[in-house]
């Protein structure tokens, strides 16, 4: 098979719920996105990458526990600033090394980027401009700024009050929309505990409800604080674990509420970190109370519920798809929840919605990509006579590529020649003969858009010659 292929156009949208994951934090290191694909099997609507930006303090920009490291530390935030790898960008800075290197290998991979960022509210507005060009050239890329702005742990919520905290966020989302339209603001507060009808702290972040693009909270459903200076046992002060159905109601109401706020006109809602913690369920309760949530979301039709990012995927801690193996940082112990969670992102309701058009198209074509939830690519139906033993897809040009067959998705970067698509069959064979559509999408090769196009802010394109042969065989080379 090769010379007979046919295509046709197909675009990319919205999940329903769309799944977004974080890749390193205070917790774990950065997991290349090779990996987590291989693992998981499906890109992600975002990657969510946790950074700080002190730029005013001392031993700024060495992490805080390193160039603060002390003896009497007890709580994960008892540095000067905040525990976070530092945002090497802003004033004075460069974008060669962290975060950029990451949000490259994230958007190259077909996903966007959501970066959480603690900042000081006292830099000037040269520092806040300086942020705003770093993200200009990382697409449709989502922006967490001082996130968990009602709690008192984070080095900002001690350096400033909540109201000044508020205008701050304010201010930064006025200059992000001259400086980098591009980027989508995260406002994440608490929410509105039952029985009371406003969120915590209202008064101080109404107006930043109204100017953010996006709404958020953070609510675990089971959390060890003390991490990693005590150890949670029955008793303990240091850990709590909730109910779902009370967690998803506190989420609810929080929705409603930023909704009256905003004078009833909605925004997208999500839960910007979830999981249970292992430290308190132990492996099998914690896969109960993530698939409990997400049972949950899909029979209550959660329409006004947007997204949520798994909180993450590697962890020093228990609050990972995999456990960093104390031995090897570079080594991952999966959990139970990794495998469960593959399942669930896999559903129909999780995953992005894809709309084919009956127009064969001819070569060659130019193929768009706007972001994860909004890409123009191709799909190319091919008929199956069974399970295959050989499925391979031969290229003779160098585009990078997102591949998608019987709900694997492969990724190809531009001087690989050849894609083994057999992987597509492990988990899910064929049992007999069958039609299926292989899908292509074409993110931008450099993890960058190019800001000298008519559209480059939000939109990226590639050409695409020819379309690649297929090999398929149907048993072995010998028998």
């Amino acid at each position: 098979m090769g010379d007979e292929l046919r295509a046709f156009p197909v675009h990319m949208g919205k999940a329903k719920c769309a799944v977004d994951l974080g890749d390193g934090s205070e917790r774990g290191e950065y997991v290349n996105q090779d990996y987590i694909l291989q693992t998981l099997g499906r890109p992600h609507r975002s990657i969510s990458l946790m950074y700080c930006y002190y730029p005013l303090d001392e031993g700024w920009p060495g992490r805080a526990s390193v160039v603060h490291a002390k003896s009497d530390v007890s709580f994960a935030w008892d540095y000067p600033y905040d525990d976070y790898f530092t945002y090497k960008g802003g004033l004075n800075g460069n974008t060669e090394g962290e975060p950029f290197n990451y949000m490259r290998d994230v958007r190259k991979h077909g996903q966007d980027v959501t970066l959480t960022l603690t900042i000081d509210p006292h830099v000037s507005d040269g520092h806040l401009i300086a942020i705003a060009k770093d993200l200009r050239p990382f697409g449709r890329m989502m922006l967490r700024i001082n996130h968990e702005c009602t709690g008192d742990w984070f080095s900002f919520t001690k350096r400033s009050s909540y109201k000044e905290i508020g205008e701050f966020y304010s201010h930064f989302c006025k200059i992000l929309k001259e400086y980098a339209p591009n980027v989508k603001t995260i406002l994440c507060t608490g929410g509105v505990e039952e029985g009371k009808t406003e969120i915590e702290k209202e008064d101080c972040f109404a107006q930043a409800v109204r100017d953010t693009d996006m709404w958020s909270i953070d609510k675990y459903f089971a959390l060890h604080w003390g991490w990693p200076y005590d150890v949670a046992e029955r008793g303990g002060k240091s850990h709590s674990r909730g109910d779902i159905r009370d967690i998803y109601e506190y989420t609810k109401r929080a929705f409603e509420r930023f909704r009256e706020l905003n004078g009833g006109v909605a925004k997208p809602m999500m839960m910007s970190e979830l999981n249970a913690d292992g430290d308190v369920t132990g492996p099998y309760d914690q896969v109960k109370m993530v698939q409990e949530f997400c049972d949950l979301i899909q029979k209550e039709n959660a329409v006004w519920f947007t997204n949520f990012s798994m909180y993450q995927f590697r962890d020093r801690g228990r609050l990972g798809l995999e456990i960093e193996d104390p031995n090897n940082a570079e080594v991952g112990v999966a959990q139970p929840l990794l495998s469960a969670y593959k399942k669930i992102i896999h559903e129909e309701y999780f995953c992005p919605q894809m709309a084919q058009k009956n127009e064969e198209i001819s070569l060659p074509v130019r193929l768009r990509w706007g972001g994860a939830e909004d890409a123009d690519g191709l799909a190319i139906p091919v008929h199956f006579e069974g399970n295959p033993h050989f499925c391979e897809l031969y290229f003779e040009d160098e585009t990078n590529l997102m591949i998608e067959l019987n709900g694997r998705w492969f990724y190809r970067s531009p001087k690989v020649k050849v894609i083994d698509l057999m992987s597509a069959f492990f988990e899910k064979p064929l049992a007999g003969a069958c039609d299926l559509t292989i899908k292509i999408f074409a993110p931008p090769e450099s993890g960058e858009n190019d800001l000298n196009a008519e559209d480059g802010l939000l939109n990226t394109y590639t050409v695409l010659e020819k379309l690649p042969r297929l090999r398929v065989r149907f048993e072995p080379v010998e028998i």
